[in-house]
């Protein structure tokens, strides 16, 4: 049993998911792919081929979006480049290079929780068979021209709205020579203590067949860490002593998504994948989790590796290659309504219950739980989710009002124990664990 959102979905984001346009991002992936190639070391003078008239083109795009919101001041949306000097490093960098993101930020319209910042991104960059080859066709329509048109359709939709938190949609550069441009962008907020609350990359999202037949035309997996890759031994300690292997943020992150795909009966629901990533493989995600911030990866459910890394050729009758015709532009407007779904959410929620405890400090039935309250004016309550130590998902929330302490008949022994937010709109915050208090 998995504990359900309570509705009535909200009619603002269901009215705002029905704005998301197949035709739009069908025009999006081919004309990235156009470009030629959107190799990270290809030409960057031409103004039709090349990832630096590739980067051009998006910025345009996302200005225009900016425009639409009009909005002014501090709650102007904005649109610029991110430029990353890069050096040689001996691997798939072979020379100095600019690496440059394209980045639009709408800020949040609460003072309180414009601080927090949630994140969209596709990588805009491609490759063709020979990682190192910048000058041949390398059309990367599914990877991740995909994820780059999902990008800039929820810039377009959601910036003529207005949501507390501040959303980021972010078309990364480098992904393809080592998560380059998400590194530097994670390292620099790090450093500048940006409150990054979560960030779901979208890589390679446009297929639903599968190349052994069918299709899943319902399903996008998504790649949540349970543990956080700079957990210290005693995080890792708590986790082997309590059995929270699956509750990083990260996964707090994976399973708010999964209940706001089920309260909004939407048509591409998250298969949840409880691993970091796919074997042998790699994404942008990977670079927050790096600085300690809660990301997610959405990638289909079949990859054809026919399809990815590929010159595009044809061989003993076989076809290779990443071209537009094999994105479904339907599937991907479902995906891009699954993201803004859960970015809507998230943004509008409260954040979550500061430094949750479970108190252990004597021989009890009962479980007791603290925290403090979560900053917005508008907290209307807290409850306390529960589920069996061997369930991947809530079972049980508990309303327990507007306190920052609260007792349950149940013994904490035999329960995995969590504290969320909700807001007087009714959207809740992802959960917080709680860690073990023995004074």
């Amino acid at each position: 049993m998995t504990v359900a959102l309570p509705g009535p979905a909200p009619a603002v984001v269901t009215a705002m998911l029905a704005d998301i346009d197949p035709a739009r991002l069908r025009a999006d992936v081919d004309r990235l792919a156009r470009f030629g190639t959107r190799h990270t070391l290809s030409d960057t003078t031409s103004e039709t081929r090349g990832i630096g008239a590739a980067r051009r083109w998006l910025l345009a795009e996302l200005q225009r979006a900016a425009a639409s919101s009009g909005r002014t001041g501090e709650l102007a949306m904005t649109a610029e480049l991110e430029v990353h000097d890069v050096a040689p490093d001996g691997k798939r960098i072979d020379r100095a290079v600019e690496v440059v993101n394209v980045i639009a930020v709408l800020p949040g319209s609460m003072p309180e929780a414009r601080r927090r910042r949630y994140y969209v991104l596709g990588h805009y960059d491609s490759r063709a068979s020979d990682v190192m080859d910048a000058a041949i066709d390398a059309p990367g329509a599914n990877d991740d021209g995909s994820g780059t048109a999902l990008v800039l359709e929820l810039a377009r939709v959601m910036a003529t709205r207005s949501f507390d938190a501040t959303l980021v949609f972010m078309a990364t550069a480098g992904e393809e020579q080592g998560l380059v441009g998400a590194r530097r962008h994670a390292e620099a907020a790090k450093a500048a203590g940006l409150e990054i609350a979560g960030a779901l990359s979208n890589d390679i999202v446009g297929d639903p067949s599968d190349p052994r037949g069918g299709s899943h035309r319902g399903e996008i997996r998504l790649f949540s860490e349970g543990v956080p890759v700079t957990a210290d031994p005693a995080a890792w300690q708590l986790a082997r002593q309590t059995g929270a292997f699956a509750d990083a943020p990260s996964r707090q992150l994976a399973r708010v998504v999964a209940e706001v795909a089920a309260l909004h009966e939407l048509p591409v629901r998250p298969r949840l994948v409880f691993r970091p990533d796919r074997f042998l493989r790699g994404g942008d995600h990977t670079a927050f989790n790096e600085q300690g911030f809660a990301a997610v990866r959405f990638t289909e459910v079949a990859e054809d590796y026919d399809r990815q890394h590929q010159d595009v050729r044809v061989e003993a009758g076989r076809s290779y290659g990443d071209v537009p015709e094999h994105v479904d532009a339907a599937y991907l407007a479902d995906v891009a309504r699954l993201d803004a779904a859960a970015l809507a959410h998230l943004a509008n929620a409260p954040s979550p219950p500061g430094d949750p405890q479970l108190r252990a400090t004597e021989l009890t039935g009962d479980t007791t739980l603290r925290w403090t309250a979560s900053l917005e004016p508008d907290v209307a309550g807290y409850e306390v989710l529960r589920r069996a130590t061997s369930a991947p998902a809530w079972e049980h929330a508990q309303d327990v009002g507007q306190v920052t302490e609260a007792t349950l008949p149940v013994s904490k022994d035999d329960w995995l124990f969590a504290v969320r937010a909700y807001d007087r709109d009714g959207y809740r915050s992802p959960a917080a664990f709680p860690r073990v208090a023995r004074e």
